[in-house]
């Protein structure tokens, strides 16, 4: 929030409360805070009272005993008056950044980018219009005479619900994760908006004056100002967090760190909101951060926020009671001679609850029509957990200090602190303490009919499951058997399981009941393929990058899944393919550095996306069939999730037939990382068992985790060879003499064709030959039968349309690209000039022709022989021969001859004439399986 020259928060000194008071005595109440939470938190497990309702309670009534006696707590009381007096711009320094961290870290990322507008409606709009409302009440029914300025800043101090106590409330009850997140954000956004109104109005009630101009440039600069540092301290720390390797508590101690960091340098520093920086520094780290936290990383880092916000609660909402009471006892002749301040602090609750109304109630249409929407049932939850919390109590204290001026008197003051207490402590105990019986009253804390079929289900489940771990400890060597009926006596939650266990999908004559399933079935294995990404990211199998892409294509196909089938894998298309800018990067200007930045890199990660794609969705399906076996509605959405995996399947096949030196080095550095961790565990539990001191355990565990530094700094590469480099390994271009074959590579076009292109069609005139060096192409020919061919498909060193040139015939099928093809194009001209070169060129080129035409004729006999043996059979077992007209052919036994050109007839048969190309077999041999019947004349 931007500084007032004043001061918005003015610095209050800790008045003592007697001659022996020290500044030590705060670190009592400290402690007394910390045991009452304790034990309230202890004793209110399993209750339905809020924990946050319980502190408030105490927390009034140890203020009441200390200002109501006067001191008569001693020490302790001492204390209370020094945490009681603190500067409350301290307070919220104090306790804010941690609070609004946690809260914002712990969103979910897909959640709020849904919710994000309705976050903003209520958090922009909402407060501006809380707080005219309620501001336009104060003025004209209360009887204190105050400005509009000074009635407006009242009603924005009133105007936020409060996160600490919002989120802490939803922590207690459980709300459905939408709704949750529309409260919890709105909270935290608003928080910050109604600071930064309060500022505003602070400003003009001591006397500033602004123009419209004016107070839209300071609403600006101090709300997108703390958006822009909130982000730099988000990117910044992000970055740094990279270089820290396996180092748990410097990164903890960091996050901690740069939530103080960045509501300083932006409270006090850059004039801005604090508020909304750490806000934004949380949801950025939701976003960017959240996988670079893995395994007990993660979990320690869970359970240390954790922590930080049960002990920042539990101060500031037991402080919270204690200022409340000594604002009522403080004062006695204010509040206790003159009923009528009770009386308008009940007038001003039902204002509160009635702006809030008006306030849903204005936005209700937006709020239907953004995000995942508003239903009347949530919109009455939305307006009832709008609680006051510390946030509204620390700036009416700062109120109440600047009181005693001409601008703003000391009663009013006084009376800032009493109404804002007030309001805090209703809103606690009456919606706090009611919403849960609200959320049960319009049948929102209920299961669906689902739900309860699978929790009834899994109680038979984890009855089988006791007895299989009686079978397995019931009796040992030492101790003999036990008794499973006292066994069973102790597992209370397992005693009401009677008779069979009923399949959660059977005798479901309901349609509805059957979508329910389907959709309920459909959450499970993507929750189950969600886990699956985080244990493959804990492994190393993908990076930080790849796990936040897998993960929100999960949040993503959670919303649809009531709809439609499951369809996380749209989400990760876009990521899914090969480079579009490869054919430029193969230019010789490129250097191979850039090469691998651009292409193996995107090659590797989608490689990670895919591959994990598929191992977490055929883990989460078995999971499933492993926990609820064989269901009609369950066989659908593992039918759904296979179906899912086969475009992942075919981009890998692509990889694998193009570039598979890319899936190697994929693979070594998952084997690499994983090898690594197997050794760090397999030392640390020697040192469990006992079999290696902690000294020895810590020198060998470095020295792993040093060669595992060095690993992911600098892990192994993928090469990719240049097309031009590539030349060699063609069997065409190796075999002519060196001077012909250089000649027809700088003649050659280097071309990289992606999947499903033409590369020539049936019935075309040729214009050139075809050089494949990676890939897959795949022949159809509507002349050439090949009903025998299971594979029509030709790989590397496959010389494509030669045929064709040499005859100057059409080409005699089509050829499509069936996955990413790296080739070479030497148009017809070139070739012709070879046929004069030298005759042995020219037959030469004649039998690699041939190779081609072999398996296009008899699929059957030479398609499932490689490439590699064609040619070594052609050029050991094959023979050229010419024959002059009317000259007799014959075909030798086991052999098979090609008519490449010419026409021949058979002996005995009148007015018919084969044609080439054609494959000519030897009498008595069976034709029936040869596709090489031409069609047409």
């Amino acid at each position: 929030m931007a500084a007032v020259p004043e001061g918005p928060f003015p610095y209050r000194i800790a008045k003592e409360s007697s001659t022996s008071s020290n500044p030590t005595d705060a670190v009592i109440f400290v402690g007394v805070c910390l045991v009452l939470g304790i034990a309230s938190r202890h004793l209110l497990r399993g209750t339905k009272v809020p924990y946050t309702f319980a502190l408030l309670i105490l927390g009034i009534g140890i203020g009441s005993l200390e200002y109501g006696t006067n001191n008569g707590l001693g020490k302790i009381g001492d204390g209370i008056r020094l945490w009681a007096n603190i500067d409350p711009d301290l307070l919220l320094a104090v306790f804010l950044p941690a609070l609004l961290f946690e809260s914002s870290f712990s969103m979910e990322v897909h959640q709020i980018k849904k919710c994000m507008v309705q976050m903003l409606l209520l958090a922009g709009p909402g407060v501006m219009i809380s707080t005219f409302c309620l501001g336009s009440l104060l003025k004209l029914t209360f009887p204190y005479n105050w400005s509009w300025k000074t009635s407006l800043l009242l009603g924005g101090l009133l105007s936020a619900t409060d996160p600490v106590a919002v989120v802490a409330l939803l922590k207690e009850l459980g709300a459905s994760k939408k709704l949750s997140t529309i409260i919890e954000g709105e909270s935290l956004m608003n928080d910050g908006t109604a600071i930064v109104v309060y500022q505003l109005f602070y400003k003009m009630v001591l006397g500033q004056s602004f123009n419209w101009i004016a107070i839209v440039k300071f609403l600006s600069q101090v709300s997108l100002g703390a958006v822009g540092i909130g982000l730099a301290f988000g990117i910044a720390s992000v970055l740094w967090l990279g270089f820290i390797f396996n180092d748990t508590v410097i990164e903890i101690t960091l996050t901690l760190a740069v939530s103080y960091i960045a509501y300083f340098a932006a409270q006090e520093g850059a004039d801005v909101s604090g508020v909304l920086t750490v806000m934004t520094l949380g949801m950025y780290y939701a976003a960017v951060a959240r996988t670079a936290f893995k395994g007990d990383g993660q979990q320690s880092l869970h359970h240390f926020w954790e922590m930080v916000a049960y002990i920042a609660n539990t101060l500031i909402f037991i402080l919270s009671g204690v200022v409340i009471a000594e604002g009522v006892l403080g004062n006695h002749n204010l509040f206790g001679n003159n009923g009528k301040a009770w009386g308008y602090l009940i007038l001003l609750y039902v204002f509160v609850q009635v702006s809030r109304i008006v306030v849903v109630g204005v936005l209700y249409p937006a709020l239907c029509f953004f995000g995942y929407g508003l239903d009347l049932k949530e919109a009455t939850i939305l307006t009832w957990a709008g609680l006051r919390g510390a946030v509204a109590l620390s700036l009416s204290l700062s109120v109440k200090n600047a009181s005693g001026s001409s601008y703003l008197s000391s009663e009013t003051g006084t009376l800032f602190v009493f109404f804002t207490g007030g309001i805090v402590f209703l809103t606690l105990i009456v919606n706090g303490s009611t919403t849960q019986f609200i959320l049960h009253l319009l049948g929102m804390d209920k299961l669906s009919a689902a739900k309860r079929r699978i929790l009834d289900y899994t109680r038979y489940e984890m009855l089988n499951k006791a007895l299989e771990a009686f079978g397995d400890l019931g009796d040992d060597e030492e101790l003999g058997p036990a008794d499973w009926p006292t066994v069973k006596k102790y597992i209370a939650s397992l005693n009401n399981v009677e008779g069979g266990p009923v399949h959660p999908h059977s005798g479901t004559e309901s349609d509805n009941l059957d979508d329910m399933n389907l959709e309920d079935i459909r959450i499970r294995l993507l929750n189950g393929v969600q886990a699956a990404y985080w244990g493959m990211l804990d492994e190393g199998r993908i990076t930080k990058t790849t796990a936040n892409l897998l993960m929100q294509s999960v949040d993503e196909a959670l919303d649809l899944v009531q709809h439609e089938p499951l369809c996380d894998w749209k989400g990760l298309k876009d990521e899914v393919h090969f480079p579009n800018y490869y054919k430029f990067l193969q230019t010789s200007i490129c250097p191979q550095k850039l090469v691998t930045y651009f292409i193996v890199e995107r090659l590797e990660s989608a490689c990670y996306i895919c591959a994990a794609f598929l191992r977490a969705h055929r883990i989460a399906r078995t999971q499933l069939h492993e926990f609820i076996g064989e269901s009609e509605i369950a066989s659908k959405v593992a039918s759904e999730s296979e179906a899912e995996g086969e475009e992942a399947r075919k981009f890998l096949e692509d990889v694998r037939v193009t570039f598979p030196q890319v899936l190697r080095v994929v693979k070594t550095r998952q084997v690499t990382y994983s090898v690594l961790n197997h050794l760090i565990n397999y030392v640390q539990n020697l040192e469990k068992v006992g079999l290696l001191e902690q000294k020895e355990m810590l020198h060998l565990h470095d020295a792993v985790q040093t060669d595992l530094k060095k690993f992911l700094r600098n892990p192994p590469l993928a090469k990719i060879s240049k097309i031009r480099d590539l030349s060699s390994t063609h069997p065409l271009l190796d075999a002519l003499p060196s001077p012909i074959s250089d000649s027809l590579k700088g003649s050659s076009k280097e071309v990289m064709k992606m999947r499903g292109v033409t590369l020539f069609r049936e019935g075309v005139k040729p214009n050139g030959v075809w050089l494949i060096f990676n890939g897959v192409v795949k022949w159809t020919s509507k002349s050439i039968r090949n009903k025998h061919s299971l594979h029509p498909t030709f790989m590397h060193g496959s010389t494509l349309g030669l045929y064709e040139v040499l005859t100057g015939k059409p080409y005699l099928c089509n050829m499509i690209t069936e996955s990413v093809a790296m080739c070479f194009f030497l148009e017809t001209d070139n070739i012709l000039s070879l046929l004069q070169s030298d005759p042995a060129i020219e037959d030469f080129l004649w039998q690699e022709s041939a190779i081609i035409l072999v398996r296009l004729l008899l699929p059957k006999i030479f398609e499932k022989m490689a490439m590699q043996e064609l040619r070594a059979l052609a050029v050991e077992r094959s023979r050229m021969n010419i024959y002059i007209r009317g000259e007799t052919i014959e075909i030798p036994q086991r052999s098979i001859g090609f008519l490449l050109e010419g026409f021949i007839k058979p002996q005995g048969v009148q007015e018919e004439i084969i044609t080439p190309p054609a494959a000519l077999l030897p009498p008595h041999v069976d034709h029936s399986f040869c596709s090489f019947e031409i069609s047409g004349n």
